[in-house]
């Protein structure tokens, strides 16, 4: 396994730190960092994308849940806080640490050529999870596991469409708003495209603005408040994740607006975390697309392949659903995030 050993202590420091979401690093409690770690342990790079959502979170649990001593894994994790700066930096660590596994959720698909041929180099193999990446090498990643965002995208749009015409509301003009994260992110391309493609079929359809969110309740607050200002009248709100959702839910209420089956205005929303689904049942939000953050388990198979020395897929997509008012039930008491 990998050459991880005293010279942690000139990296890390002598503290141990407890597992948290905001961990810079993260050390399996109770491990003397300056002493050689366990040969038998396979030691795994993580680099998060930040903490900036309930579904984030949520990842993060499933990563460090999966990727403990007791399963046979030493877990560097670091979080990039919401910068690529960040995670190349955490990279070029995980690579001079001779890790055995280099996993990451690229935070914007482009620039990471030049440090992930550093990885290549090193022979050190990069799994990516949730979103992907641009390379002109495609061989400088081993595989990838996560959400088809496109196919989300397309789920909201055909919800929509059903949905309307359940409500004899087909033929009218509809105007929409997206509430959108972080530009240049695969959820946002994907969803965007898939919602798109829906769009384009329906020619009443009427996207008005797509505003950067930044994934965070408070900014989608900020610019559903500053969309209700500008555009007079507003049929459907599309926000690309749960937080998003629940501040623009917030900004709508309070200046006067209804939401859900019965209300002024339809919301649609990505994620699907509890909170979320009990806001269907109560009849504030219409329906939310699910993305699933639950991968820990997903990654830890891969790596159980490659450890055999077997071929894995170069994608894995994990299965997930549409949630309404007419499926929501069954599902919220047994949402674990």
């Amino acid at each position: 396994m990998a050459g991880l050993l005293a010279g942690a202590m000139g990296l890390w420091g002598c503290g141990i730190t407890d597992v948290t979401q905001d961990s810079e690093i993260v050390h399996p409690a109770g491990e003397d960092t300056i002493t050689p770690i366990d040969d038998s342990l396979i030691v795994v790079g993580v680099s998060q994308v930040g903490s900036e959502s309930v579904w984030r979170t949520a990842n993060t649990n499933s990563i460090q849940e999966t990727f403990t001593t007791e399963s046979g894994y030493f877990l560097i994790f670091e979080n990039a806080r919401q910068k690529q700066e960040n995670q190349i930096k955490a990279i070029r660590g995980f690579i001079s640490q001779q890790v055995d596994y280099i996993v990451f959720s690229p935070i914007t698909e482009d620039g990471w050529d030049t440090v992930l041929q550093e990885a290549k180099d090193a022979g050190i193999p990069v799994i990516l999870f949730d979103r992907k990446l641009n390379v002109e090498d495609e061989s400088l990643y081993t595989t990838w596991v996560g959400s088809d965002f496109h196919e989300e995208g397309e789920k909201a749009g055909k919800w929509l469409q059903d949905y309307l015409k359940k409500v004899g509301r087909e033929e009218e003009e509809i105007n929409i708003v997206e509430l959108q994260g972080t530009a240049g992110a695969t959820a946002v391309i994907g969803r965007t495209a898939g919602f798109e493609d829906v769009a384009e079929h329906n020619e009443n359809w009427h996207i008005l603005d797509r505003v950067d969110g930044e994934y965070t309740t408070t900014k989608g607050k900020e610019v559903m408040r500053q969309m209700l200002a500008e555009y007079p009248e507003i049929h459907v709100v599309v926000a690309q994740n749960d937080d998003m959702m629940f501040g623009a839910i917030d900004a709508i209420e309070e200046a006067g607006y209804t939401t859900g089956p019965e209300g002024d205005i339809i919301v649609i929303s990505f994620d699907a975390c509890k909170n979320a689904l009990q806001m269907i049942a109560d009849k504030q939000l219409n329906v939310d697309v699910e993305c699933n953050p639950l991968q820990g388990p997903y990654i830890e198979g891969i790596i159980e392949q490659l450890e055999k020395g077997e071929k894995v897929e170069r994608e894995t997509y994990i299965k997930e659903q549409v949630f309404d008012i007419s499926n929501v039930e069954e599902s919220i008491e047994e949402r674990t995030y």
